[in-house]
Order: C-alpha cells, then sequence, then structure tokens
C-alpha cells in the first residue's frame, strides 16, 4: 500500500481553494456608481475589488486542515498496520510450508499451495479494497473542504464588497504579485477558524 504522505500531498495540492470563487457582486445596476461598502467611511472606489489569497499559508493555518490531517494520517496509518498484520500472518503461513514440505504427502502439499495460493489472492483483494477505501475517504474530505472555504469565501467577497478572489501559491503562477494591501489570507482564515470553532462545539 502506498504511503500516506505522497497522497496527502496531491490532496493539499489539488485543493484548489475555490479558485472559481467569482463575481459576488453581480446585481449591480450598470448605469450607477458602486455602493459604499459598510467597512468604515471608504468606498468602493478607492477600495481594491479583487483581492487573494495565500493557499500555502491557509491550508497551514486552518485548522480544519489540521484536524483533516490528522485523521487521514490515522486511517491511514491503520489501514497500513492492519494489512502488514496480514501480510506477517500470510509469510508465516508459508514459512511454515516450506519447513515442513518434505515430509508432506503429495496430496497435502498440492491441497496446501492452493490454499496458500488463495490466501495471497484474497490478501491482494483486500490490499486493493483498503487502497481504494483511503482514496475515497481522501476524496470525500477534499470535497468537503473544497466546499467549506468556498461557501466562506463567497458570503466573506459579498460581505466585503469584492467581485473577485484570486489564490496564490508558490509555484503556481496563478498570481506573480500582489500587493500586501490585497493579501486578505489573515483574515479568512481567522473568519475560517471562528466558524470551525463554532461548528465542533
Amino acid at each position: 500500500m502506498k504511503k500516506l504522505g505522497p497522497v496527502l500531498t496531491k490532496l493539499t495540492l489539488g485543493v484548489a481553494l475555490a479558485t472559481a470563487i467569482v463575481a459576488c457582486n453581480q446585481n449591480k445596476q450598470a448605469d450607477k456608481p458602486a455602493a459604499t461598502v459598510a467597512t468604515g467611511s471608504s468606498s468602493t472606489a478607492d477600495k481594491a475589488e479583487i483581492v487573494y489569497i495565500n493557499q500555502d499559508t491557509l491550508l497551514k493555518n486552518y485548522n480544519y486542515v489540521k484536524d483533516m490531517t490528522g485523521r487521514l494520517e490515522s486511517h491511514g496509518k491503520s489501514a497500513q498496520a492492519d494489512l502488514q498484520s496480514r501480510g506477517q500472518a500470510f509469510q508465516r503461513e508459508v514459512a511454515e510450508y516450506q519447513k515442513n514440505a518434505g515430509t508432506m504427502s503429495a496430496d497435502a502439499r498440492q491441497a496446501t499451495e492452493q490454499r496458500l495460493q488463495r490466501k495471497n489472492q484474497e490478501l491482494q483483494a483486500y490490499q486493493q479494497n483498503a487502497g481504494a477505501q483511503v482514496q475515497n475517504e481522501q476524496m470525500s474530505e477534499q470535497a468537503k473542504l473544497y466546499e467549506k472555504i468556498s461557501d466562506f469565501v463567497k458570503t466573506y467577497a459579498k460581505q466585503k464588497g469584492y467581485k473577485m478572489v484570486l489564490t496564490y501559491q508558490k509555484g503556481n503562477a496563478t498570481v506573480l504579485y500582489g500587493d500586501p494591501s490585497l493579501d486578505v489570507t489573515a483574515d479568512v482564515v481567522k473568519g475560517l477558524n471562528d466558524a470551525y470553532t463554532k461548528d465542533k462545539k
């Protein structure tokens, strides 16, 4: 069974952090100036309408991701330990057969070999099923994470009057440069963590 580390890396990279979270003020009338946002005295005329989130920072500091990673690692280790235990038990049976094969009758050897072959096939099938189960769990968790972030950022963008929220990740050239004043990562992480703390209660 593949180690969980590379899969979690794919999971983290695969969370495209709600890249399509855009156009939150679609009902604005074309012939009217933008309405004043209820965040102090500044209006959308002198306020950024496009901001970005640092995906690496968000995934590192969002408590839900930490808990999710812990759950996946725990389940992965448990599945791996189970497979290892079954594999060792099978190897002991094979070793026992090899030790006693010289004293067994031809019929007994043939029956034992067939039984061991069946057990080996069953073990391989079990390993594939366990791997698929872990992978399905990871995909399910990834979907939940995407929904949580996406739903939160949509609401957040509407409240702040942002028309587009981009995502930045080191090594991924979606955003080559962004003025630090447009970085709303800390605010989003705080909001996500506050909401997650409420959900856990």
